[in-house]
Protein backbone atom coordinates (compact mmCIF):
# COMPACT_ATOMS: atom_id res chain seq x y z
CA UNK A 1 0.00 0.00 0.00
CA UNK A 2 1.23 3.23 -0.74
CA UNK A 3 1.27 6.22 2.33
CA UNK A 4 -1.64 7.84 1.03
CA UNK A 5 -4.12 4.29 1.53
CA UNK A 6 -2.14 4.10 5.08
CA UNK A 7 -3.35 7.23 5.67
CA UNK A 8 -6.82 6.80 4.67
CA UNK A 9 -6.87 3.84 6.31
CA UNK A 10 -6.06 5.51 9.61
CA UNK A 11 -8.56 8.18 9.30
CA UNK A 12 -11.05 5.39 8.65
CA UNK A 13 -10.21 3.70 12.28
CA UNK A 14 -10.33 6.66 13.96
CA UNK A 15 -12.86 8.14 12.38
CA UNK A 16 -14.66 4.43 14.03
CA UNK A 17 -13.09 4.75 17.28
CA UNK A 18 -13.90 8.82 18.11
CA UNK A 19 -10.13 9.44 17.77
CA UNK A 20 -8.78 12.64 16.43
CA UNK A 21 -7.74 12.40 12.57
CA UNK A 22 -4.34 11.42 12.29
CA UNK A 23 -1.62 14.36 10.51
CA UNK A 24 -1.31 14.32 6.91
CA UNK A 25 1.75 12.47 5.65
CA UNK A 26 4.80 14.73 5.16
CA UNK A 27 3.05 17.77 7.90
CA UNK A 28 5.65 17.41 10.26
CA UNK A 29 8.73 17.25 7.53
CA UNK A 30 10.30 20.25 7.91
CA UNK A 31 9.94 20.43 12.21
CA UNK A 32 11.98 16.95 11.97
CA UNK A 33 14.66 18.10 9.93
CA UNK A 34 15.17 21.10 12.11
CA UNK A 35 15.34 19.49 15.29
CA UNK A 36 17.96 16.87 13.84
CA UNK A 37 19.79 20.26 12.88
CA UNK A 38 19.61 21.04 16.77
CA UNK A 39 20.48 17.94 17.82
CA UNK A 40 23.73 17.35 16.11
CA UNK A 41 24.83 21.10 16.65
CA UNK A 42 24.16 19.98 20.65
CA UNK A 43 26.15 16.98 19.95
CA UNK A 44 29.00 19.15 18.14
CA UNK A 45 29.02 21.37 21.10
CA UNK A 46 29.45 18.46 23.66
CA UNK A 47 32.04 16.78 21.60
CA UNK A 48 33.79 20.18 21.63
CA UNK A 49 33.61 20.94 17.81
CA UNK A 50 32.08 24.34 16.34
CA UNK A 51 28.50 23.71 15.94
CA UNK A 52 28.41 26.38 13.00
CA UNK A 53 29.60 26.31 9.47
CA UNK A 54 31.48 23.09 10.00
CA UNK A 55 30.70 22.29 6.12
CA UNK A 56 31.85 25.14 5.14
CA UNK A 57 35.16 25.15 7.03
CA UNK A 58 35.90 21.11 5.77
CA UNK A 59 35.29 22.35 2.00
CA UNK A 60 37.47 25.45 2.30
CA UNK A 61 40.02 22.93 3.72
CA UNK A 62 39.65 20.54 0.50
CA UNK A 63 39.72 23.53 -1.45
CA UNK A 64 43.06 25.04 0.13
CA UNK A 65 44.53 21.25 0.01
CA UNK A 66 43.81 20.50 -3.86
CA UNK A 67 46.93 21.22 -6.24
CA UNK A 68 45.89 23.84 -8.62
CA UNK A 69 46.49 23.62 -12.41
CA UNK A 70 48.84 25.23 -14.13
CA UNK A 71 47.16 25.79 -17.48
Amino acid sequence: MSITQYHVLDTYRALQLGEPDPPAPGAHDWQVIRELRDHRHFRAVLAGRPAHGRLRQALGRWLRLRPRSTC
